[in-house]
Order: structure tokens, then sequence, then C-alpha cells
């Protein structure tokens, strides 16, 4: 049996960090793609469904409550086995289907908290709807509910660890994955997962100390 220094220096080499690297490069590509296009959609949903009424309301809500009550896990499935669609393109769409509800409907709480009276404020200097939307009320909105909207892109960059047992596809954690099929020694699987998991904890604990940040200092 080989020392716990041996095992760490067959493991821990340049070629197998580096391995490691490019499977957190698809992660992070993958989950800045999906956020983005999230929020987009998602701030457009909101906006939709806290209208009054009329058909674009009815099918926003429609959108939100069935993405939103169906699995991640499910849509991943759904969209790589049903619209064919290769791993890392699978892998975006479904991310961007489930995490638009969920923003859809932080955002919407956003909305509802803004005072009424600012907008009644506005209309009388004569700002048009879209801009009372734009310059007063989605601005405070999105304030209000930063922490909620930062805690739904970390689970979007924890969540893309289920893309490698569902299609295989080779991002941070199924690269580990295939590290441990090659090193099987208890001390070199438990330092692999020491390591995926100190990565995911840096990235997100960073985004989330940046989040309390903004929250200060956004004026």
């Amino acid at each position: 049996m080989s020392s716990y220094s041996e095992q760490m220096s067959q493991l821990l080499t340049s070629n197998n960090m580096r391995f490691l690297f490019e499977g957190l490069k698809l992660t992070l590509y993958i989950s800045f793609i999906s956020i983005v296009l999230s929020t987009i959609f998602g701030t457009i949903l909101a906006i939709l469904r806290n209208q009054k009424n009329g058909p674009l309301k009815f099918l926003a809500s429609f959108y939100i409550e069935i993405v939103r009550n169906i699995p991640n896990l499910l849509w991943i499935y759904v969209i790589f086995l049903i619209f064919q669609l290769r791993s890392t393109p699978a892998g975006i769409v479904s991310f961007t289907v489930f995490t638009t509800a969920a923003l859809a409907e932080i955002i919407r709480g956003g909305l509802n908290g803004v005072d009424k009276g600012q907008k009644e404020a506005a209309r009388s200097q004569g700002f048009s709807n879209f801009q009372i939307m734009i310059y007063i009320v989605l601005p405070q909105a999105i304030r209000n509910v930063l922490p909620a909207i930062v805690s739904q892109f970390v689970t979007v960059i924890k969540d893309t660890s289920f893309l490698y047992s569902v299609i295989a596809l080779q991002e941070l954690f199924g690269k580990s994955y295939i590290l441990m099929g090659r090193y099987t020694e208890t001390e070199q699987v438990f330092t692999i997962y020491a390591i995926v998991a100190l990565v995911y904890f840096v990235i997100n604990f960073t985004i989330s100390q940046f989040s309390r940040w903004l929250s200060r200092n956004w004026v």
C-alpha cells in the first residue's frame, strides 16, 4: 500500500489540476449564461405577471407556475432527451428555463414591495409607465430582493453538479468524478471531494459577500 505522501503526489499533479480547471470553466460558463438570460427573461415575466389583466399576464403566470413546481432535474432530462440538444446547450437551456421562473417570482415580490405613492408622484411629473418602471420601480425592486436573487444565482452554480449524472456533461463535479475513478484510495477520494467543495465554497461565498456589499452601497 502506498504512503499518504505518495498518494497525494500521484493525485495533485498539474495535469489533474488543469483537468479540474477545465471543468470549472465549463461550470462558470453554463452558470453565467444561464444567470444572465434568466435575469432578463425573469424580469420581463415578473412585469407581465404584475399587470392587472390580459393574455400576457395569463401566459406569464402559466409559465411560472408550471416550471417552478417541476424539479430542475426533470427539466434537464426533458430538454436533453426530447429536444435532442447537445450537452452544453441542454444544460444552459434547462437552467435558464427553470431559473427564469424562480427569478420572476422573486422580482415580482420586489415590484409589489415598492410604494405605489412613488408611481403616482412620478406620473404627476409626466413620466410614462415605461419610464416609471425602468427608472423608479425596477431599481428599488431589485435592491429589495437582491439577497434572494443572489441566493438563486448560488443555487444555479451548485446545481450544475446535476449535469454530469443526467447528461454526462463534464463540468467541475463531472471532472472530479472521473478523477475518483482513476484514484480510488480513500485519502485520494476525500481529497478530491475537499478540493471541489472548497472551489464551490470560494465562488459562492465571494458572490454572497459581493451581494452584501452591493446592498449596503447601492444608492
